[in-house]
């Protein structure tokens, strides 16, 4: 349901803040649910929220823990949904992210954390 209201409202940027925070909630702490978002495409949608709404610090915050949800794992299957969110451009968009909001140190710390996540372990 989150991916479905996120591709309808995909210019809202408080709907996609939602809509990742109700998949964050979905996939917190449970590998199996983050594989069953995983293969539903959430995370390229995920990445493509980042992407339009650079400027929204409330969506990359949101969107970087939902990241993180999904893509956690020491599994062949957590380091296939890494691999997935690298593919979507999810290290560029954190890039993104930490240049558009120098100032706010909590964008600055998850997207250390993130980068450290995708780039070791994909």
């Amino acid at each position: 349901l989150p991916q479905i209201v996120a591709r309808a409202h995909a210019a809202n940027a408080a709907v996609q803040e939602k809509a990742c925070w109700a998949l964050c909630d979905i996939t917190a702490g449970n590998y199996a649910r983050a594989q069953v978002a995983a293969d539903a495409s959430t995370l390229p949608q995920i990445v493509a929220a980042m992407r339009a709404h650079v400027a929204n610090a409330a969506v990359q915050e949101q969107a970087w823990w939902t990241l993180v949800n999904i893509t956690s794992g020491v599994n062949v299957q957590g380091r296939a949904r890494r691999r997935v969110a690298a593919d979507a451009g999810a290290l560029t968009q954190i890039v993104a992210a930490m240049r558009a909001h120098a100032a706010n140190a909590t964008v600055q710390q998850q997207g250390r954390i993130a980068r450290r996540l995708l780039q070791r372990y994909a």
